[in-house]
């Protein structure tokens, strides 16, 4: 017996039948892609609303550091302008203090020339008196042997003048230019280029005579000829010398500054 075949009639039927879930299929579709569009609109929003947070935040953040860098710049102008200052007085004090010590330098040449003088005439036999074979030579003073030394210094004449200041230590070793003669003597060295004669004259200065200003003027001199060849850890010990013994001496200051450059 043979299937029986369906009609045209069933097959409309199960058509009609099937429309019904068709239709709601699409309408439940539409209905997913609205809620879809909502939600996307709703990141969108969250998002721009963030982002706007974000750029409000970063101009917030921007405007705090043009801020500082606007005092920072203040106070850097300000710290320059103290500086300048500060340095312009320096200056002047450095020019006041310069032209003090010209000064000084000045009178005490004028008063060495001066008691030099006095010890010539002192020394000098009175012009009535008849010269005799016999007749001690005179002796010059200590005054006129250091102004000689310096005349011949002055003039280039190093070896005639270490004579001098030699000649005057070694008749008047108690003698209130006694420093002076030696320091010189270490000066005439160190023209010649003698530098380890030199090095030995200045450091007799300090030894001999500590509490002349003499003698922080030769350590210190001594400490930059011995930077000067390379001594470092000598010329570090010759400089903590000078601001140790002679704190107060202008010589302190110049090592100090020497100190902190020295490598």
């Amino acid at each position: 017996m043979q299937p029986t075949r369906p009609t045209e009639h069933s097959r409309r039927n199960v058509r009609f039948l099937a429309l019904p879930l068709i239709l709601a299929g699409c309408i439940a579709s539409k209905s997913d892609v609205t809620v879809l569009q909502q939600d996307i609109m709703l990141v969108r929003a969250e998002a721009a609303q963030s982002d706007s947070a974000r750029r409000q935040e970063i101009q917030r953040v921007m405007r705090s550091m043009q801020s500082l860098t606007d005092s920072v710049s203040a106070v850097a102008t300000r710290l320059t302008r103290m500086r300048t200052d500060m340095q312009g007085r320096f200056s002047a004090i450095e020019d006041d203090t310069r032209r003090l010590q010209e000064i000084a330098g000045q009178s005490q040449a004028r008063m060495q020339e001066l008691r030099a003088a006095v010890e010539s005439r002192t020394s000098a036999p009175p012009s009535s008196a008849s010269p005799s074979a016999g007749a001690p030579a005179v002796v010059p003073g200590p005054n006129q042997l250091y102004q000689l030394g310096r005349d011949q210094l002055l003039r280039g004449s190093t070896a005639a003048a270490r004579t001098a200041f030699e000649d005057l230590l070694a008749r008047y070793p108690e003698s209130d230019v006694a420093a002076e003669a030696q320091f010189y003597i270490g000066e005439t060295h160190a023209a010649e280029g003698n530098v380890q004669e030199a090095d030995q004259a200045y450091a007799r200065v300090a030894s001999a005579y500590p509490r002349s200003p003499r003698a922080a003027t030769a350590t210190y001199k001594r400490a930059v000829a011995a930077e000067g060849a390379r001594r470092t850890r000598e010329a570090r010990q010759l400089y903590n010398e000078v601001i140790s013994k002679f704190p107060r001496s202008d010589e302190a200051a110049l090592a100090r500054d020497r100190l902190r450059d020295l490598q």
